[in-house]
């Protein structure tokens, strides 16, 4: 049976609320605060249950403060191959303005521990033709990549944050690449969605890449096919985390066979319904709210 491995992080959230986000030289007060579980890789091994996949988080919590993260894990039903180790556990500050627009501070904590030993190790449980999902927030991702490739995996990776690690990790390897503009802009250079497209096809031609455009929906592109996909408009209050439940939503769907736009459809709506509540991981719906949504308001998925 296929498997999904989630490697990923795992932060505690600082949410502010405020008017606008803080400019250079600016003092202003929250309008209010709220902590919660986070990391891109938390939220998105989320999005996957509520989907409805089966899958296995791995990767490191702190020994100070990871029970938080161990337990939520465990109250969403998420198995888990976490590990604690010294110190504290990785952290997010974030700000969300009134327009539900979010700027995000990272501190890698435990998430940049993660050693080759342990990623062998956990690695060494997976076969041909599992899923092995992977973002930027933890360390050794290039290794990471090299081993899963051996094995066969089917990698799926959302390079984020840009940052010099992603210049040794090799794309050719990669399977599915999910990006928003911003990532791509950073990884390619090219601002039009095209001319973005025409990078990654040039370089890499047996690349499958999702470009996410935000409210505009987004662009899927392989080999042989071109998909464009509309964005669901919901009562925007927070968008932190909409792109995880995207993500979650879409890897759930095609690792059962499902087809890529009805995939891609059932994902942008998902997005959207994460961005009408506040939080990162607690904002992503269950499949059961998508679909009466979708019937309550006659979107055919």
């Amino acid at each position: 049976m296929t498997q999904i491995l989630n490697f990923g992080s795992l932060n505690i959230d600082k949410v502010y609320s405020l008017d606008h986000i803080v400019n250079e030289g600016e003092t202003i007060s929250a309008i209010s605060y709220n902590e919660g579980m986070g990391g891109k890789g938390l939220n998105q091994s989320i999005a996957l249950k509520r989907a409805g996949a089966d899958l296995i988080h791995a990767g490191f919590v702190g020994e100070d403060d990871g029970d938080i993260l161990l337990d939520y894990m465990a109250e969403n039903k998420v198995n888990f191959l976490v590990e604690k180790v010294s110190g504290e556990s990785g952290h997010a500050i974030i700000q969300v303005d009134k327009n539900a627009n979010n700027s995000i501070i990272v501190e890698a904590g435990a998430n940049k521990k993660i050693d080759k030993s342990y990623i062998d190790q956990v690695l060494a449980e997976f076969d041909e033709d599992d899923f092995l999902l992977l973002q930027n927030e933890i360390s050794n991702l290039p290794y990471i990549v090299e081993v899963a490739s051996k094995r066969k995996m089917k990698i799926v990776l959302n390079p984020s944050p840009v940052d010099e690690s992603l210049k040794t990790t090799d794309f050719s390897k990669i399977d599915t690449l999910i990006l928003n503009e911003t990532e791509a802009y950073d990884i390619s250079g090219c601002e039009d969605p095209d001319n973005i497209i025409d990078y990654f096809r040039e370089g890499y031609q047996d690349l499958n890449l999702l470009l996410t455009l935000g409210k505009d929906g987004g662009i899927y592109s392989s080999k042989d096919t071109k998909i464009k996909f509309d964005g669901f408009k919901t009562n925007a209050i927070d968008t932190t985390g909409a792109g995880d439940t995207f993500l979650g939503y879409f890897l759930a769907n095609i690792s059962k066979g499902e087809e890529i736009k009805k995939s891609l459809k059932l994902a942008s709506l998902a997005a959207g319904l994460a961005c009408s509540k506040e939080g990162a991981a607690a904002s992503i719906p269950s499949l059961k709210e998508v679909e009466a949504y979708a019937k309550e308001n006659k979107v055919d998925l």
